[in-house]
């Protein structure tokens, strides 16, 4: 990769990998916008049920840290939504920041989640931090970290 293709994964080293985009996809705003777009998808077909769709976003070396601590690989975390173990029926996200590095973006905020976690409706609020990065399929997610809010 020449020196302007390097100027352009600029801080691609937070996250372990190689940037193989070109350096007019790292642009600062159209980082934002895609990894704004790609979020809502991906909860989109996580509330629709479909997994194939969920798996596209997420990569395959995902470290997913659920608010009650336990943390999940991308397989891990997509059997238990393939089980039912987990079902996701509603996602209200505010206060959203999307920060770009290069080739990727740390995205921080709460969510609102109504889930259903081992047959029990349960109503989740918390705070997360979330990592994507540019890749040659397009934008995955390669961490989430989650921080249950306390109720008051």
């Amino acid at each position: 990769m020449g020196k302007r293709g390097m100027q352009g994964c600029a801080g691609v080293a937070l996250a372990g990998m190689l940037c193989a985009a070109p350096v007019q996809a790292c642009e600062p705003a159209r980082v934002v916008e895609e990894i704004a777009t790609a979020d809502a998808n991906r909860y989109a077909a996580l509330v629709a049920g479909d997994l194939a769709a969920v798996a596209r976003y997420l990569g395959d070396d995902l470290s997913y840290t659920h608010s009650s601590a336990v943390v999940d690989t991308k397989e891990a975390y997509l059997d238990a939504l393939r089980s039912g173990k987990v079902v996701y029926r509603q996602v209200e996200r505010s206060d959203v920041k999307i920060t770009p590095y290069g080739c990727v973006g740390v995205m921080t905020g709460r969510g609102d989640f109504k889930v259903t976690l081992d047959g029990k409706d349960i109503d989740v609020p918390l705070r997360f931090t979330n990592v994507w990065v540019m890749r040659d399929g397009g934008w995955q997610m390669v961490a989430w970290e989650a921080t249950r809010i306390p109720a008051k």
